[in-house]
């Protein structure tokens, strides 16, 4: 189904299918409108999206692009069931959907992907972002595969794991003295002063839409089903709100049958907005200056916030917040029992699904999915002092030894 408009998510004006993001009336942001699915053919959508290929662009469309197009082929990450965790946490049936998987190991390449080929089609040839350091790799990376210049603008503070894996693909690479809303001021500043494609600014409609590609994958991937609830991290809060979106869309038209799950949002309590305006019943984000080891969630003032708070309320789920020590506690247990190795964002979901299966928040019956945004490697330090390696001689003795004093220990 084609886009047909941009339009305005508060007063609903409409614009033409260009580079721009705020509503000119009432300064609103702006999403892609499309035409009307009721009444598809729910078949031959299904048959058209069976045979696409194994990327984003087998739900080419859902997507506000004309000629998708990708050198990087993003999407299609696995969909795990993790019994094991289940059972540590006491929930019937646990799937993570590991989007780890990307080629830049984040979610990011999803949105970038999207973003990138509506502005090769607007005649872009830079490409740009302001990034808390998995989109500052998924734009770096995509840049370079499409032959594009690139800039990205990153918190001077970020991990050095994200800064190296960014700078190496040969991005202009900006640290800014500041945390991640200073550096989305300048570079909404610089917008309007540059002719470049930033993605998640004036690219923003578009580059939204590319998260409803894993609410598509995770329904596909349940041989076209729904969960019932989902528990995904918050940032912006664009993910979580793509995310229903995603699920929405398919259920008009008609490749799904069922009601929206319940969502659940996690934030982490060094920057966690939007939680607390959940638990004050606010309908409106105070901004915060963030204090937290997870850097890829740290948006003070999460543009999507308030639709984030709406989400949670009308599916029956809620926006919950954990400490730095959680995080560290959640990445180790998604890792002891499913192998995954997640970055401090899914370890933010993971100490959170834990804290509502101790909240008896979910069913026994219940179908949960967890959204797992990023790679740990991204974010070593966090695995720092959560093991000891055993130290030995180069004889069996020395090893029966030490194995005897862990038993001992234990």
């Amino acid at each position: 189904m084609p886009p047909e408009a941009l339009r305005c998510k508060e007063c609903k004006t409409e614009y033409p299918l260009d580079a721009r993001y705020v509503c000119e009336r009432c300064f609103g942001p702006l999403e892609v409108k499309y035409a009307s699915r009721s009444g598809a053919d729910a078949d031959e959508l299904k048959r058209r999206i069976q045979a696409g290929p194994h990327s984003i662009w087998r739900y080419a469309d859902f997507l506000p692009v004309e000629h998708p197009s990708s050198a990087l082929a993003a999407g299609w990450t696995p969909l795990i069931r993790a019994d094991r965790l289940a059972a540590e946490l006491g929930i019937g049936e646990l799937w993570v959907k590991n989007d780890a998987a990307n080629p830049t190991h984040s979610f990011k390449d999803r949105v970038v992907a999207v973003a990138l080929a509506r502005a090769l089609e607007l005649g872009f040839k830079t490409i740009a972002c302001a990034s808390t350091g998995n989109l500052a790799n998924a734009v770096a990376a995509h840049a370079a595969a499409a032959g594009l210049e690139s800039y990205v603008f990153i918190p001077s503070d970020l991990e050095e794991q994200k800064v190296l894996a960014t700078g190496i693909y040969g991005t202009n690479m900006v640290a800014v003295r500041g945390n991640y809303d200073d550096v989305n001021r300048l570079c909404t500043e610089l917008s309007g002063e540059h002719e470049w494609a930033f993605v998640n600014i004036n690219m923003r409609p578009y580059y939204a839409e590319g998260s409803k590609t894993l609410a598509f994958e995770i329904a596909e991937q349940l041989g076209f089903q729904l969960p019932d609830r989902v528990v995904a991290p918050i940032a912006s809060g664009s993910l979580f709100t793509k995310l229903a979106r995603g699920f929405e869309e398919w259920l008009e038209a008609g490749l799904l049958e069922g009601s929206l799950p319940t969502f659940n949002g996690a934030q982490a309590e060094g920057c966690a907005p939007v939680a607390h305006a959940f638990r004050d019943g606010q309908d409106f984000c105070r901004p915060v200056k963030p204090e937290t080891i997870a850097k890829s969630l740290a948006i003070g003032n999460p543009a999507d916030g308030p639709y984030a708070l709406d989400l949670a309320r009308r599916s029956g789920g809620a926006i919950d917040a954990v400490s730095d020590d959680e995080i560290r506690d959640g990445i180790r247990l998604l890792a002891q029992t499913t192998g995954i190795f997640t970055e401090t964002a899914g370890g933010v979901t993971t100490a959170v699904l834990r804290k509502l299966a101790q909240r008896g928040d979910i069913g026994p019956q219940e179908r949960v999915v967890a959204v797992i945004t990023g790679e740990g490697l991204k974010t070593l330090e966090c695995a720092r002092g959560t093991f000891e390696a055993w130290e030995i001689d180069p004889n069996a003795n020395s090893f029966e030894q030490a194995r005897e004093r862990q038993l001992t220990t234990a």
